[in-house]
């Protein structure tokens, strides 16, 4: 877990998969190997202002990726960064429970 952004407003961490070791040892049977599985990541968008946090996985994780790349590219303003942002919590369904 990665700590990207920390504002008044927001906090976006991204999310990456734990490493796991697969068994290399012999199949049970002479069937086809398993199929991989896909290492996924995800982003966590917390919108302090309402409490509320949304969690960006698969096809919307990669559109936010994209984005955080033109933002290294483009280095825009806060107030750029915070709108965007705004506009992804606008998504957020889940309140913020700390355990």
């Amino acid at each position: 877990m990665h700590m990207l952004y920390d504002s008044e407003s927001f906090v976006v961490v991204h999310m990456l998969p734990d490493a796991v070791e697969k068994s290399t040892g012999p199949a049970l049977n002479d069937t086809a190997p398993a199929a991989p599985q896909l290492a996924r990541h995800g982003f966590e968008i917390v919108d302090k202002r309402s409490g509320k946090e949304v969690y960006l996985d698969g096809s919307w994780a990669e559109m936010f990726q994209e984005q955080i790349l033109a933002w290294q590219r483009d280095t825009p303003t806060q107030e750029e960064v915070e709108d965007a942002l705004d506009r992804y919590a606008g998504l957020a369904q889940n309140p913020v429970v700390v355990h």
